[in-house]
């Protein structure tokens, strides 16, 4: 197997990128009878929530936060494929305000199947996009496994009064996507070889543009809770916000920003798995309109692999951070909806878009 152009990776694992994450469901289940951690006074963001990350003061200016992230193949060149792990692990770093300040590689690799080669591509993607970030990979571990897995442990510094959570949201807020939907449909569109050049450019621009924009963010008060959107959908990591902020998410249909060739795959009828596992876990908790398209619910759902930052902010600050993302090269940034105070669900209105 010295020809890796020969090898497709998604065809060594049995799902791609966040589309591989337990169903909400089900993790809920896993983890509904672990008993309590230790209580740590300084743990300031830990498991009690559902935060990207796990946030521990150090003194009374600095805090360091820890994440990680790993999945198998969502693409099958092994460059990219490393590029996208690496910036969707960094991301969560960037949701929590903080600036990431180096990382550890965690690599599974079928060495029976898979050539150096490949692997050193992987590894050189990943490296690639901790470059853009700033910083180095500083060691990591790997073991020989069925299955291609690659992503960060990655750590970062925010100062305790940046924090950005994704359960403090205030009613009346206003909230903000930083990126385009429609990552699993392209991916599935990928694996079926249905994928041209052009869909694979937006797939590839979007999963691999870092979310830097969070560490500035973590800077303004008017921005009362942030999280990134991944596995769980547009859907779920929002549920995640209203839950822990107790709150109303009125989501506007026809303001969501969509890859150009994910929309037109999902408007064909295509969706994914892992968007029918989502929708199973937490539907009940989401009222959509009768007139809504036959494909929003796919989109509403759909996995995203190194998806944007969903951001809730005040209302007289939507502009000044429009503004922000768009500058930081974010052109599809849009308001999506707004919190208001009651049961802790989501209201999907169709808008124009019906």
């Amino acid at each position: 197997m010295a020809d890796n152009e020969l090898i497709r990776l998604t065809e060594l694992s049995h799902g791609g990128g966040c589309g591989c994450k337990i169903a909400p469901a089900v993790l809920k289940n896993i983890l509904a009878d672990l008993p309590p951690s230790f209580a740590d006074p300084a743990l300031l963001v830990g498991n009690d929530s559902s935060d990207d990350a796990a946030v521990y003061q150090i003194d009374n200016g600095q805090a360091v936060v820890a994440t990680t992230d790993f999945f198998m193949p969502i693409v099958d060149d092994p460059f990219d494929f490393g590029r996208i792990a690496a910036t969707n692990a960094l991301s969560d770093v960037y949701a929590t305000g903080a600036r990431p300040i180096m990382a550890l590689a965690i690599v599974g690799m079928p060495i029976d199947k898979l050539p150096v080669s490949v692997i050193q591509k992987i590894l050189a993607g990943g490296a690639a996009a901790c470059d853009a970030a700033g910083i180095a990979i500083a060691g990591g571990h790997s073991i020989d496994a069925p299955e291609p897995i690659y992503g960060l442990a990655a750590m970062g510094l925010v100062a305790p009064e940046r924090i950005k959570r994704n359960d403090t949201a205030q009613a009346g807020d206003v909230l903000i996507l930083g990126k385009p939907l429609g990552i699993g449909i392209l991916s599935g569109a990928l694996q079926r070889g249905e994928l041209d050049d052009a869909g694979y450019q937006e797939m590839l621009e979007t999963t691999t543009q870092l979310n830097k924009i969070g560490t500035a963010l973590g800077g303004l008060s008017t921005v009362h809770a942030m999280t990134d959107v991944t596995g769980f959908g547009l859907l779920g990591h929002l549920l995640e916000m209203c839950r822990g902020s107790s709150l109303t998410a009125s989501l506007d249909f026809s303001a969501l920003p969509i890859l150009p060739t994910a929309r037109k795959f999902a408007e064909a009828g295509a969706s994914t798995g892992a968007a029918t596992r989502n929708w199973a876990s937490y539907g009940h908790e989401v009222h959509l309109p009768e007139n809504i398209p036959a494909w929003g619910q796919s989109i509403l759902c759909d996995p995203q692999t190194s998806g944007g930052l969903l951001v809730a902010c005040a209302s007289h600050a939507v502009d000044s951070v429009l503004a922000m993302f768009h500058d930081c090269g974010f052109a599809a940034t849009v308001r999506i909806g707004e919190l208001t105070a009651g049961e802790a669900e989501v209201r999907v209105s169709s808008g124009d878009s019906a």
